[in-house]
C-alpha cells in the first residue's frame, strides 16, 4: 500500500518532502469537502494525472492500491448493506484517494528525508517531554510495517487459492485467521528486538 522509493527527476520528486506533506494533509482535508460522486471520480482522475506526471508508471501506481482491495470490497459491501450506494461510493472513493496520495508522497520521497521534516516539527515539543527521535523511529516502524503485513496478506492468500478454499465467508475467515496470527507474531518479534537493543529505555 506504501510503496518504496521510486527515483527520478519529476517536478514531484524535486519537491521538499516538507512540502510534499503539507501539500498531503491539504489534499487529505480536502477530500473532506467532497460531496458528489463525480467530484470522487475528477479527484481521481486529478490523483492519476499526478502520478503521470512523477513518471511512475501504472503497474507500480495501481500496486500501492491492491493491498487495500480487500479492505474496500468489505467497506463497499458494508455501507451498501447499511448506507446508501451515494454514500459507499463516497466512503470508498475518498479512502482510495488519500491512500493513493500517501503512496505518491512515499514513492517520490525517500523514508529518511520524510523522519527528518517529521522530527524538526516536533523538535519544539521535546521541553514538554516529547521525544522526537523515539516519534521519528515509530513513524518509520510503520512505514516499514505497512508493507509487511501487506505481504503477510498476500502470502495467506495465495495459500488459501492453493487450498482451494471459496466463497465470501469461507476467504474472509481463511485470510483474516491466519493474517492477523502471523502480524501478531511478527509484532512480538520485532518489539523483543527492540528491547534487546535497548529502544525502550
Amino acid at each position: 500500500m506504501i510503496g518504496l522509493y521510486q527515483p527520478g527527476t519529476s517536478v514531484i520528486h524535486r519537491m521538499s518532502a516538507g512540502l510534499k506533506l503539507l501539500l498531503l494533509a491539504t489534499g487529505i482535508f480536502a477530500v473532506i469537502w467532497l460531496d458528489r460522486p463525480w467530484q470522487v471520480g475528477a479527484a481521481l482522475l486529478v490523483v492519476g494525472a499526478m502520478y503521470g506526471v512523477a513518471g511512475i508508471g501504472w503497474r507500480t501506481a495501481l500496486a500501492q492500491l491492491r493491498p487495500l482491495l480487500w479492505v474496500v470490497l468489505a467497506l463497499l459491501a458494508f455501507q451498501l448493506i447499511l448506507a446508501t450506494w451515494h454514500t459507499a461510493v463516497m466512503t470508498t472513493g475518498s479512502l482510495v484517494i488519500n491512500v493513493a496520495l500517501a503512496a505518491l508522497v512515499t514513492v517520490t520521497t525517500k523514508v529518511t528525508a520524510i523522519l527528518d521534516v517529521v522530527q524538526r516539527v516536533l523538535r519544539p515539543l521535546r521541553r514538554f517531554g516529547l521525544d522526537p527521535d523515539r516519534v521519528g523511529l515509530m513513524l518509520a516502524l510503520t512505514i516499514r510495517c505497512i508493507p509487511l503485513v501487506a505481504g503477510i496478506v498476500h502470502d495467506v492468500s495465495q495459500a488459501r487459492k492453493a487450498r482451494g478454499i471459496t466463497g465470501i465467508r469461507g476467504t474472509m475467515v481463511a485470510l483474516a485467521a491466519p493474517a492477523v496470527v502471523r502480524a501478531l507474531r511478527t509484532a512480538d518479534s520485532l518489539g523483543e528486538a527492540l528491547t534487546a537493543r535497548g529502544v525502550d529505555d
